[in-house]
């Protein structure tokens, strides 16, 4: 391992690397479209195996993906009405996680059952309350997914990093030459920021002053639709722990874009992160325009998401690679952010 002097020491005594997600909030664990009727699915949290099921009938619910019997993955097995039979020996749990059938006991015999995870579904996103406190109100909007004065994609994948640097991403707006290749040359400029004990915010503005934003930011800022006269965007992207959102503002004080991103542990050791982006943009006086460019909107988000995807977790090798923390952070606003993660996070998951 390389020697480090004293000069190079890490700056704060709390590696935030191993500063767990939280569990007492509400975290999306799946998309609605991928939790089909009586297909069990496996998701987890943090390496806490948790299975979905979509009844016939009623709400999505959430137990532990473990049968009390022998252990084995309750996602394996069968849906029969309101309940999920483990596909070993057939024991059946409903959704608070009662065993409710033994196929070779009597009904007054039945054992313990499995444990049964709060649930939500908003917005074609399930969340989980995997925590151990009371679960607060749930989420009743994601972004503007659910306003219809907004055209809506959601997507996302498994980002083999911890969720904080995907936090630091985002928020860190001094990174646009790595996509210098996407977006072309983009000078931002710090605005202002606001901090509360379990939030924060930043303003940003960006400059072209030499040159025309590509297709895809175009659609995006809304100067295709002649929306947006000014060279200067301005943006404010949010913490709101465990969560983020970003949005570009246009001249009548609305976003032309507002984006909804969570970050759920799939290991556990907080290695990977499944990303959820719920990304939503203003649709134009012609709305049949964005459905036209919408395609090269996709095409344009799906890189610069790869491109931020790659930056971290080469970030992720170098961390575990050294075996500690050893970032340099010189931007206030990032400096306050790693605060927050790191009161706000759980310190005794490992």
């Amino acid at each position: 391992m390389l020697e480090r002097t004293d000069a190079a020491a890490p700056t704060s005594s709390v590696d935030l690397r191993k500063v767990g997600a939280h569990p007492d909030h509400w975290y999306p664990l799946a998309w609605s479209r991928e939790v089909k009727v009586e297909r069990p699915f496996a998701a987890s949290f943090a390496g806490e195996p948790i299975v979905l099921v979509r009844p016939k009938s009623g709400a999505v619910f959430a137990l532990e993906d473990r049968c009390a019997h022998r252990q084995v993955p309750l996602s394996k097995g069968v849906v029969n009405g309101d309940s999920v039979r483990c596909c070993y020996h057939g024991w059946s749990y409903d959704a608070s996680g009662r065993c409710v059938d033994v196929p070779y006991l009597g009904k007054g015999k039945l054992p313990n059952g499995v444990k049964a995870y709060p649930c939500h579904e908003v917005d074609g996103l399930i969340f989980v309350w995997p925590g151990s406190k009371p679960p607060v109100a749930p989420p009743k909007a994601i972004g503007a997914a659910g306003d219809k004065s907004y055209k809506t994609r959601l997507f996302g994948k498994i980002v083999a990093c911890h969720y904080t640097f995907m936090h630091e991403n985002l928020m860190d707006m001094n990174h646009q030459f790595l996509h210098r290749r996407t977006t072309g040359k983009v000078f931002p400029r710090y605005l202002d920021r606001r901090l509360g004990d379990d939030w924060m915010e930043v303003d940003y503005a960006f400059m072209r002053p030499d040159q025309k934003p590509p297709l895809g930011e175009a659609v995006i800022v809304g100067s295709l639709r002649g929306e947006s006269k000014s060279s200067q965007d301005l943006m404010t992207i949010r913490t709101s722990y465990p969560h983020q959102s970003l949005k570009f503002w246009i001249a009548d004080g609305s976003p032309a874009l507002d984006v909804w991103l969570g970050y759920t542990p799939v290991d556990k050791a907080q290695r990977q992160n499944r990303t959820f982006i719920v990304l939503s943009v203003r649709r134009p006086k012609i709305s049949k325009l964005l459905d036209v460019v919408w395609p090269v909107l996709a095409w344009f988000t799906n890189r610069v998401f790869a491109e931020d995807c790659s930056i971290v977790e080469m970030e992720q090798v170098a961390h575990d690679d050294q075996g500690a923390d050893w970032n340099q952070e010189v931007f206030p606003p990032i400096q306050d952010l790693r605060k927050l993660l790191a009161e706000n996070g759980d310190l005794e998951c490992y």
